[in-house]
């Protein structure tokens, strides 16, 4: 597949980035991206309440599976704000409508066909990932269930895919506080509230997917210009579909190398038992709250890059590298010493289970420690999302992912667990340097006259 890129060839629209410009994009998104590991707490909490460590086995294992299939169509959500970003620093309106259609009618006929391979996937799923009798049933069902969400899900990044390219950051928070937060209450009533235990969580989820693509679809709609609308001739042109297409494999390749290597470690754990098992998926929530904690600066990053290819603008990708880096650090400095201090707390209150309360505190420190390490990894993704590099994201991941393999066994053999958490937090570093490493030789070529 050829490099996705966009050369400064149009002239230069100048334009600056500033610490308060930033700011009003990723705290909003920072706020809205931490209601989705919040759900995942949430979720947790409510199944770890059932008293059954089976239960929360299944859980996390279906989590992933389903991770598995829809985060690798999160190239709905990457590509469409790259794609709009780069239109609205070209000053494009029609061509940042004619994404948006063209990501939504994808989105639909992925949804259909997740519904139609979830058999397969529960198959070949369960028996990767090595879950047998309870948690095996636990898993199914929760899947089962949850993929019905499938359309109005994948709908929903091409949504925010749009919001996030328009730099639309309280438009973000909303879109996400109405999903999560109604996936929350649902969670909570449906499971504990009317008994429906596990099956309450999965058809909450389902719900609020629906409510939130009305609600978002409506938002986007009503403020459409008609005077910028495209003509079908132009959604479906085939120079913009196959640039779509390539970015979007290339973005789905990389996403699911990634959620790859999150089954993996999974995986692993699976074979320290189910005491461990549950506790790595504790655990893992940690990372995940730091990761969309940390999302809300790499969307800023995105949206500025890609503006600025789009623009033609070098000294605004320049400025936007090194002020969304300043404050990722920042904040994963923070999150990191918060969980090493309040960690153990948390997970107290997210499972009755002493056991496994007793082994999530063993590898504590280095589940506190991805904040740190990921946080270069998430904020070149979204400088690469944004200007649209997405041959080199593909690439670093793969590589990343084998050395995360290859280190995870190995180290595994010698320290156990220990090993498998030691060998995350060198994945999460590597996807960053090498990354970073191949920047300069990007932006030349992207700016070639700069």
């Amino acid at each position: 597949m050829k490099q996705a890129q966009t050369p400064a060839t149009q002239p230069s629209r100048a334009f600056d980035v500033t610490n308060r410009m930033v700011l009003a994009i990723a705290v909003p998104m920072t706020l809205a991206f931490l209601t989705t590991p919040l759900l995942g707490l949430v979720d947790t909490a409510v199944v770890g309440r059932l008293g059954n460590a089976a239960l929360l086995g299944g859980l996390a294992i279906a989590a992933i599976l389903f991770d598995l299939v829809f985060t690798s169509f999160n190239f709905l959500r990457s590509s469409t704000t790259g794609l709009v970003a780069q239109a609205m620093g070209r000053g494009d309106a029609t061509e940042e409508q004619a994404i948006f259609w063209r990501s939504l009618t994808i989105a639909a006929v992925a949804g259909v066909a997740v519904i139609a391979v979830t058999p397969l996937l529960l198959t070949m799923g369960l028996a990767f990932m090595g879950a047998q009798g309870e948690v095996a049933a636990a898993a199914a069902t929760y899947l089962t269930i949850r993929s019905l969400s499938a359309p109005a899900a994948l709908a929903n990044y091409a949504i925010l895919g749009y919001v996030l390219g328009r730099g639309m950051g309280g438009t973000g928070l909303f879109l996400q506080t109405v999903i999560n937060g109604v996936n929350i209450v649902l969670s909570i009533w449906l499971a504990l509230g009317l008994d429906y235990g596990l099956e309450g969580v999965a058809w909450a989820t389902v719900t609020a997917e629906i409510v939130g693509c009305a609600v978002g679809f409506a938002i986007i709609h009503r403020n459409f210009d008609r005077a910028d609308t495209p003509s079908w001739s132009r959604i479906i042109d085939r120079t913009a579909i196959a640039r779509l297409m390539a970015l979007n494999g290339d973005i789905m390749i990389r996403s699911f190398a990634l959620i790859a290597g999150f089954a993996w470690f999974t995986r692993m754990g699976t074979g320290f038992g189910e005491t461990t098992l549950a506790a790595n998926a504790i655990l893992m929530n940690f990372f995940m709250v730091a990761g969309y904690y940390l999302d809300g600066f790499a969307t800023a990053a995105e949206q500025f890059s890609g503006r600025a290819v789009g623009a033609g603008f070098r000294p605004a990708l320049v400025k936007a590298v090194r002020l969304t880096l300043y404050w990722g650090l920042g904040l994963a400095g923070f999150t990191t010493a918060f969980f090493l201090f309040f960690g153990a707390d948390v997970v107290a209150l997210m499972t009755t289970l002493e056991t496994v309360r007793s082994e999530a505190d063993l590898y504590l420190f280095w589940a506190a420690l991805t904040a740190l390490s990921g946080v270069l990894a998430f904020q070149m993704d979204g400088v690469f999302i944004g200007a649209t590099w997405s041959r080199d994201m593909r690439n670093m991941m793969l590589v990343s992912l084998v050395l995360f393999i290859g280190l995870s066994l190995a180290l595994s053999a010698i320290w156990g667990n220990l090993g498998l958490w030691i060998a995350f937090n060198i994945f999460l570093a590597l996807r960053g340097f090498t990354l970073l490493a191949l920047l300069p030789r990007r932006m030349d070529q992207a700016f070639p006259a700069a």
